[in-house]
């Protein structure tokens, strides 16, 4: 049995998680906290800790995990710099599970990205689009961000000296290098991705849409279940899939 705290229970992802939770055999969540709460007494009880909360509370939740020797799968995003350092620091002693998306399904893109870039090579232009709910308070998506990366890493690149946030006024034409990131928000969206491959007289474009938030729930419990017991050190869902 693993046994759960969900941080940020409140939240529409907290809820979707203690939701699921019910319905997976060998989970049980001990603990249910918010901003506000002193999650250190609940620790004892605890096996990991599931947090999908806020980025700035993630590296000190992180120092008390690793105090306590607990899991952590880390649903948050939008870190600092300074942040994270200080959970990859906190690692060293506990496993912990740090994705920016829990689906199936956008690791499997996270997968075919790379394969197609691969494949496609340099010829074609890249630019990344995504859209959430106008509720979400960073942009660009740690998802995207994550399929960014994914294709400078291809590339060669550095990430922050190709990426090209939006476009505005007389911008100049299109670089080959540059990886063009763009956000739009607006109603209940719960989480597109796509991939846009573009070349001469060609288009390719992988694109993964969610519905429900419980994709990313499952996963993020699958995650859990999954590190209780690993060696410290950070893993990603390519882990706990299998996928390398």
């Amino acid at each position: 049995m693993t046994r759960l705290i969900i941080n940020g229970s409140k939240g529409r992802m907290g809820q979707a998680l203690i939701q699921c939770a019910t319905r997976i055999g060998g989970l049980a969540v001990v603990g249910e906290t918010d901003t506000g709460d002193d999650i250190e007494p609940l620790l004892g009880g605890a096996d990991v800790v599931i947090d999908f909360s806020f980025h700035s509370v993630t590296a000190p939740l992180a120092t008390l995990c690793a105090k306590h020797g607990k899991g952590l799968v880390i649903g948050t995003t939008g870190h600092h710099e300074a942040d994270k350092l200080i959970i990859r620091e906190a690692s060293k002693k506990i496993p912990m599970v740090w994705a920016s998306n829990y689906s199936t399904g956008v690791n499997t893109l996270f997968w075919l990205t790379r394969k197609a870039t691969e494949i496609l090579g340099t010829g074609f232009d890249l630019e990344v689009v995504e859209m959430h709910h106008r509720h979400k308070k960073d942009a660009p998506s740690g998802t995207a961000t994550t399929l960014a990366e994914i294709l400078a890493d291809v590339r060669n690149s550095q990430l922050k000296e190709v990426i090209r946030h939006g476009r505005e006024g007389i911008v100049g034409e299109r670089t080959s290098a540059e990886i063009g990131m763009h956000s739009v928000r607006g109603g209940d969206v719960v989480g597109d991705h796509t991939v846009i491959f573009a070349a001469q007289g060609e288009r390719v474009e992988l694109t993964h849409k969610a519905s429900s938030r419980e994709t990313f729930a499952m996963g993020a419990l699958r995650a859990a279940a999954w590190i209780q017991g690993r060696s410290p050190g950070v893993y990603d869902m390519q882990d706990v899939l299998g996928l390398k």
